[in-house]
């Protein structure tokens, strides 16, 4: 294992629900407690010796302003010789991130990088746009900044800025795709994430959060409710359309978290002082028309599988983003794979979708799940907004190294 990049470790806070038990924790804050909690799997480790820290973040717009990695990376107190830089892909933020990382270690530009992500929703501000001339004499506007298109650019064309829930609207009817199937989806979701956590499965991949309230403390995702069915879930309202298939209980819910995963070179491994969970094996970056973003995942994940030399016939694990029921169903039916194989331990519609988070949490999960399964080859994928999506190959390093 000399050469490559390789996931050594993985942690991520639990995801709070939006307004809920997270809300009074700063970005920054959360981000620090998700560095601090990657690296306590990797106790040899100095953190002087990690030569990078790229984080991702989507919104940007208030406390997780101005390089919100460079805080956490103060915040955690880390030596202040540790860079950091912060990206932003959207949704896929964090997982952009990871690969970024990845092909630092693989060019030889570094041999141990930390990635992850951070958003909270909750605490997305308000914003005003800056008037053009001073003094106007009409009314300003708040604009939220928590998600979607704001203080859009008149220049785009109206079918692009529709609405996340508009497109997958459109998505559904394009695809055929009933609003039954997407509520046993989301049934499956919790179901699979409340087995998960149950199982211990989440015990090492999550680090606690200190918050007020009566416990003091959130140690599970807090969006899980294992007692869904399709039953309750037809009860709900449309969200988008007053005949519409899309409802809150069908699509990812705002969110609140942090997420970290540590890559090194395959040198690397005696510094950090453990062996990898697996190797990055292909990458794949895809876009297409903005308001087709939930599809996108389905030729990120196909160029990633060629990137790595391999087909979907080989591959065992799947970690896809659940934005929304329909457009994880649309790419798991555009690759004919077997759906037993997606989201085995929960997927965001149960678990959460803290935007700049999500990637590191489907990147850390496959690795554990190659690590508890012994399987092989995994992927990770996510849509992201304005049309765009990102896939990352995992190989399973003790499998791998067995064969």
């Amino acid at each position: 294992m000399t050469t490559g990049s390789y996931v050594y470790a993985a942690a991520r806070t639990p995801f709070g629900r939006f307004s809920g038990a997270l809300a009074a924790v700063r970005p920054d804050d959360l981000a620090a407690l998700a560095v601090n909690g990657v690296l306590a799997k990797v106790p040899a480790l100095d953190p002087a010796g990690i030569e990078d820290v790229v984080w991702g973040n989507a919104n940007g717009a208030g406390e997780d302003n101005r390089n919100v990695g460079r805080m956490a990376v103060l915040l955690a107190q880390l030596p202040t010789s540790v860079p950091a830089t912060t990206v932003n892909r959207l949704c896929g933020s964090s997982l952009d991130a990871a690969i970024i990382a990845s092909r630092a270690i693989e060019c030889g530009d570094a041999d141990i990088v930390l990635t992850g992500g951070v958003e909270s929703m909750s605490r997305a501000p308000w914003v005003l746009p800056k008037p053009e001339r001073a003094y106007p004499a009409g009314d300003m506007t708040a604009v939220s900044t928590t998600l979607g298109w704001r203080l859009v650019n008149r220049r785009m064309p109206k079918e692009w800025t529709v609405s996340l829930g508009e497109a997958n609207e459109q998505l559904a009817d394009r695809f055929s795709v009933p609003r039954e199937r997407q509520d046993e989806f989301a049934v499956r979701s919790h179901t699979l994430a409340d087995a998960a956590w149950t199982s211990g499965f989440y015990d090492d991949l999550v680090v606690p959060v200190t918050v007020d309230g009566e416990d003091g403390m959130l140690t599970r995702d807090e969006g899980i409710r294992p007692g869904s069915t399709v039953d309750k879930l037809a009860g709900l309202k449309p969200s988008f359309r007053p005949d519409g298939v899309i409802t809150a209980g069908n699509a990812s819910p705002l969110s609140d978290g942090a997420s970290a995963v540590l890559l090194g070179s395959g040198a690397a491994a005696a510094r950090i002082g453990s062996d990898p969970l697996a190797r990055v094996a292909g990458r794949g970056v895809f876009a297409l028309d903005p308001q087709d973003f939930g599809f996108a995942p389905v030729e990120a994940a196909n160029r990633a599988l060629k990137s790595a030399g391999i087909t979907w016939s080989d591959v065992s694990a799947v970690e896809l983003n659940e934005a929304f029921a329909v457009q994880s169903l649309a790419c798991v039916d555009a690759w004919r794979i077997d759906p037993e194989i997606v989201n085995t331990k929960g997927g965001a519609i149960a678990l959460g979708h803290p935007l700049g988070a999500s990637g590191g949490r489907l990147l850390g999960t496959l690795a554990h799940r190659l690590k508890e399964s012994g399987e092989r080859w995994g992927v990770a994928a996510i849509c992201i907004g304005v049309g765009q999506a990102l896939a990352v190959v995992l190989e399973n390093v003790t499998e791998a190294t067995a064969r």
